[in-house]
């Protein structure tokens, strides 16, 4: 058994060690001490230094070779001479601005140190690169995330059994515990969105099934978002089930809310959230609401009867993003309260429809009144609200929606989360967790660049052909172009012109 003691000390969220021994010179007792290293795993005492790269250490075996099953972080042994050259400016970039963020303490807070390179190496992946898992490694090594995050463990089996941690329900409940009051600064009520997307798989998981998802079929898992109504933030997910209706979830989504903290006063909904039940929760709970009425519901036939044929009046012309309208209000009961309906007729919409739907009813034989019918009733929609709302106020408000089909688009398409590849319903949780946040960072660097002459993707490329040049302990990146400059100034981030790399 060694004699001394081991002591900790961490630094800027990273945990470091070293080995110390009591000595005595001149009567007067002081420390020897010899850097481990950064901490990998300190239950098997495995550290990383520049000197010995990854390898054990133990009071009662001194120095060892690493464990065989530890393969996540690389070692800089023999970094004496430039080794490797790095994509180096989106890697950069993303992690800048994420500190820059008061969620990157949230992420530290829910994920711990022992997993915070790991999910920070895929978080970025998932925003910067995508695809299979079994590339992530490959990705890594290639990208100074790799400098930034050396105790990753970035290989498929390691990210597999990383994806069931990130699905646990309590580290999830934790993560929300904390982000859910630094989105919303502050307790409060707050307006909500609510939507669901359809997942598409065949994994075999309980919750995927057959879904009948207004006349569109598939085989799918059901993803609800629920994002803050003023930002569009995403605020919280769920998933459920395919073949379960979205009218259903609306009780549970609230109460889930008000489980985590968050008080709804306002709630816009699509138009599948509308139901009597729902109807009733909302009013009981105190949430005002608005949503959109469906064509099959008796209430819009009535009002559509009542209100169609004198519509087109100047009275009720509202001016709505460059087009006109035709909007009346009426009031209506829901569920023995007053509320209030916005009978609405859009004469370009109409159009569109008319152009696409009347020529293939006639081909198909519809008597001419039917025909007739349609082109009525082409453009024409009904909005229901709790609240009295003018009508030049009510599409603004009503399409405050579109935030959360901007996260949806954002999900799919810069967060990763189709197609799926995992294989169970433990993995699946946790790979909706980590594109929920992938989402939520890449929606706050879309309202960055908004109006700046580039958008999220297109900065992201450009950054990429930044690179850097590793050394042992220093890495140097190449000059940014005039292009690359414009962005960081944006972002207000400096590239720095050398950037020392810590044992």
């Amino acid at each position: 058994m060694a004699p001394g003691f081991i002591s900790y000390q961490t630094k800027n969220g990273i945990k470091y060690a070293r080995f110390c021994i009591a000595k005595y010179k001149n009567g007067r007792k002081f420390n020897n001490e010899t850097s481990l290293g950064r901490v990998l795993d300190e239950e098997k005492g495995v550290y990383q230094n520049r000197e010995k790269g990854v390898f054990t250490f133990s009071l009662e075996n001194g120095y060892g070779p690493a464990p065989d099953s530890f393969t996540g972080a690389q070692s800089r042994k023999g970094r004496g001479s430039c080794k490797n050259i790095l994509d180096f400016g989106d890697s950069f970039f993303l992690y800048s601005f994420l500190r820059s963020t008061p969620y990157w303490e949230v992420i530290e807070q829910a994920v711990g140190e022992k997993h915070h390179d790991t999910f920070l190496s895929l978080l970025g992946y998932y925003i910067l690169s995508g695809g299979a898992c079994a590339h992530a490694q490959t990705w890594w090594e290639g990208t100074y995330a790799s400098v930034l995050f050396p105790q990753a463990r970035m290989n498929s089996p390691r990210i597999s059994e990383f994806l069931k941690i990130l699905g646990e329900e309590q580290l999830q409940r934790k993560f929300f515990k904390h982000y859910i009051p630094t989105l919303l600064s502050g307790p409060g009520i707050h307006g909500i969105l609510i939507d669901s997307e359809g997942l598409p798989n065949s994994i075999d998981m309980e919750v995927t099934q057959l879904s009948n998802h207004d006349g569109d079929i598939n085989v799918e898992t059901r993803l609800i978002y629920i994002c803050e109504r003023n930002t569009g933030m995403p605020l919280y997910f769920r998933y459920i089930s395919g073949n379960i209706v979205d009218f259903s979830t609306l009780a549970t989504t609230i109460e889930e809310l008000e489980q985590a903290g968050v008080c709804t006063d306002f709630a816009i909904l699509d138009a599948g959230y509308y139901s009597g039940g729902n109807m009733k929760v909302l009013f009981e709970k105190g949430i005002a609401f608005v949503t959109l009425l469906k064509q099959n519901r008796i209430l819009y036939k009535q009002l559509i009867a009542e209100h169609l044929p004198d519509l087109e009046s100047h009275s009720n012309l509202v001016a709505f993003n460059k087009r006109y309208l035709y909007i009346r209000k009426a009031p209506c009961t829901l569920q023995g309260q007053d509320a209030y309906a916005y009978i609405c007729k859009d004469p370009a919409l109409g159009m569109l429809e008319t152009r696409n739907r009347v020529p293939a009813a006639l081909a198909d034989g519809v008597f001419p009144a039917k025909a007739f019918e349609k082109i009525q009733n082409a453009g024409v929609f009904v909005i229901i609200s709790s609240e009295d709302i003018s009508t030049d106020e009510i599409l603004p408000l009503y399409y405050t929606r579109q935030q959360i089909e901007q996260v949806f688009d954002i999900t799919k398409n810069y967060a990763d989360i189709l197609p799926l590849r995992v294989h169970s319903e433990e993995t699946f949780r946790g790979h909706l967790f980590i594109s929920f946040v992938a989402a939520a960072i890449c929606h706050l660097m879309q309202k960055l660049f908004k109006d700046k002459g580039i958008n999220q993707i297109e900065a992201l490329r450009e950054l990429r052909n930044q690179k850097c040049k590793l050394y042992e302990h220093v890495v140097i990146p190449t000059e940014p172009r005039k292009k690359m400059n414009d962005i960081y100034k944006i972002s207000k981030i400096r590239c720095p012109v050398r950037i020392p790399i810590e044992s």
